[in-house]
């Protein structure tokens, strides 16, 4: 059962939507959420039209500085309200590789158990840790991507902090542990492997049988030299 307050703001919301979605003007006295709303439902409409996969990363990377400002002051007020337009931000950010934003509404988000618009068919945590693992993959699997394998390391341990302890499907947690261990193989082996077993536990088929088996010879190979350089 619903407070009087929280009728009156779920209903005002729903208004908002069904306006936007209808293409009507925001009222005059619409709330800041009620304008976000209908102006995320216009950039939906928007990404309708974009066939490209790319072209859709390139339009939610160039309209998500106009939501910035309220999702700071959202965060800000910690209030834990319902929310489409922060976890919808939250995930184009994820989208667009902007991973340390989008973790730090991930932990505002997962902390108040907020639920994602319905379109995700995801709980938030799991889409974390999908998405985020997800777009890992892509990054460490391409030679000509450019970015900071420190910060890359850095943030899917975050994310792995983040998404601990929430139920998931084990192809998710596999994923992520799988990008946490591809991530590790040039700078920590033997913390790669480690990661690496855990996927190979948790989900069979993740392709990482023969990844294993190099990064245990390649430690077994290893333990000679380091024994020499001790001795």
């Amino acid at each position: 059962m619903h407070s009087p307050a929280r009728a009156h703001f779920i209903r005002k919301t729903t208004a908002a939507a069904v306006a936007a979605a209808a293409g009507e003007a925001p009222r005059p006295d619409a709330t800041q959420y009620e304008l976000h709303l209908a102006q995320l439902a216009e950039h939906r409409r928007a990404l309708k039209q974009i066939k490209s996969v790319q072209r859709k990363v390139e339009f939610k990377a160039k309209v998500l500085p106009e939501y910035l400002p309220y999702i700071e002051g959202v965060l800000e007020a910690d209030s834990g309200a319902p929310d489409d337009v922060v976890t919808t931000v939250m995930v184009w950010c994820i989208d667009t590789g902007h991973f340390h934003r989008a973790l730090t509404i991930a932990e505002y988000v997962l902390r108040h158990k907020l639920a994602l618009p319905d379109q995700y068919q995801r709980d938030a945590a799991c889409v974390v840790a999908e998405e985020i693992a997800e777009y890992a993959l892509r990054l460490l699997a391409d030679p000509k991507a450019e970015f900071d394998a420190v910060e890359l390391i850095e943030q899917l341990q975050q994310t792995a902090e983040l998404v601990d302890g929430h139920d998931m499907p084990d192809e998710v947690s596999a994923k992520l542990q799988k990008a946490l261990g591809y991530a590790l193989r040039d700078s920590d082996p033997a913390a790669a492997l480690e990661h690496l077993q855990k996927a190979l536990a948790l989900s069979p088929n993740c392709g990482v049988k023969k990844d294993i088996e190099r990064l245990e010879r390649a430690l077994k190979n290893a333990q000679p030299a380091a024994n020499k350089a001790r001795g």
